[in-house]
């Protein structure tokens, strides 16, 4: 599917018009992302369950008190959701409108009522925190009442998770402007992320017409890169044509864009589960002997890896101990290369083996001289012979 990126410009202007005319007097604007991003998210979900909203709830009253866990009974098309969440709360946002004397009360008892995936989402947001702001200053009413708005239309249907993936990244780098953050920190562009496909998948793609792949990125952010991944890989008219069953894996350090991620994964119909959270380096969330097809990844540039680092823990001689970096380390304020060693250890010794591509900047080629760390990876990569190609972007 090409994206046609314009005509998403009048819901991210919808959306930070909400924040302007809504959060104006209460918020910095850098904070608007606290409010903005989950409410999206909790929207998105809200119209998904909709229409199973009866059926859930009479489920739910028929067995709660027969059985301990009914997640698989409320999960499953004929009796519940037909979808991998949902809420049995007797409210939705629309009906919360009903009833403003009770609105907070309401509203908690309403996101309280989601299933424990999305409980996780809920809490990395830390949205509970901001019920108490909003309802203080007046402003809880006219926020749900702007998110279920006819003049906006988030529905999943209408707005694929992979526009929606859009919009995420451009209103977080709005954001992060506003608290001059790094912008590409979340953000990697649709052409770039486009040539990473072509490079990972078109010298195989003889090869993966049938199968069990699994994919991988080490800096999910929100999850752009494996959805063009796994889209580039089984699109019936593409240039792969692949037949194999995909799996999505992703880890993400920041907690508002792994919430992000991972609500998008649940309304892909992906395993959210195999979205963790946490700092890849130092507290990687899968089994140490999983291995991965297919890695994308922009890692982060010049951010410092020193949490890391100390978590790790330091050998005798100043060496990590862990397995994955024994062949160098860079230095500690920027960790990009660190990425490439993880990822290494997460390849297959199979026939086709994996295939990486990673996004760096130019730090990741010329820092360090000989005998230093970032000197020591380059090295091993070219002895081993893993490195097919460096193609230089224009700025």
């Amino acid at each position: 599917m090409s994206l046609n990126t314009q005509s998403l410009q009048p819901i991210i202007n919808f959306i930070w018009s909400v924040a302007d005319d809504v959060l104006v007097n209460t918020y910095q604007k850098g904070k608007y992302k606290d409010v903005i991003l989950p409410m999206t998210v909790i929207r998105r979900l809200d119209l998904l369950l909709e229409p199973t909203k009866e059926q859930v709830l009479k489920t739910h009253n028929e067995y709660k008190s027969k059985l301990q866990n009914l997640d698989s009974l409320l999960t499953n098309s004929k009796h519940g959701s037909g979808l991998a969440f949902y809420n049995i709360s007797p409210f939705t946002l629309k009906s919360l409108l009903d009833d403003p004397k009770n609105l907070r009360s309401n509203f908690e008892n309403y996101l309280n009522g989601f299933s424990d995936n999305v409980q996780d989402i809920i809490k990395q947001f830390k949205f509970r925190n901001e019920i108490e702001t909003l309802y203080e200053a007046d402003i809880l009413f006219s926020l749900i009442e702007k998110f279920v708005s006819p003049k906006i239309e988030l529905h999943p249907q209408k707005l694929p998770p992979l526009a929606m993936g859009y919009i995420y990244e451009d209103l977080v780098r709005r954001f992060n402007e506003e608290n001059n953050e790094e912008a590409g920190e979340h953000f990697t562009p649709r052409e770039i992320i486009d040539l990473m496909t072509h490079l990972v998948f078109l010298p195989v793609k003889d090869k993966i017409k049938q199968g069990t792949y699994l994919i991988y990125d080490p800096c999910v952010g929100s999850g752009g890169m494996l959805t063009i991944a796994k889209q580039f890989m089984l699109n019936p008219e593409g240039l792969v044509q692949s037949k194999a069953t995909v799996h999505l894996y992703g880890q993400e350090s920041t907690p508002f864009i792994y919430a992000t991620c991972k609500s998008d994964m649940l309304i892909k119909g992906e395993d959210p589960d195999k979205i963790v959270y946490g700092s890849t380096l130092s507290q990687y969330g899968f089994p140490a002997d999983l291995k991965f097809d297919f890695m994308l990844t922009n890692p982060p540039y010049g951010k410092t890896w020193a949490p890391d680092k100390k978590a790790l823990g330091i050998g005798p001689k100043g060496a990590i101990t862990d397995k994955r970096f024994r062949i160098g380390q860079s230095r500690v304020n920027d960790g990009q290369l660190m990425f490439v060693l993880h990822m290494l250890s997460k390849m297959k010794d199979t026939e086709l083996g994996s295939r990486i591509v990673s996004v760096h900047n130019g730090s990741a080629l010329f820092t360090g001289d000989a005998g230093q760390g970032e000197s020591d990876i380059r090295r091993h990569l070219l002895e081993k012979d893993m490195l097919e190609a460096i193609i230089a972007l224009p700025n």
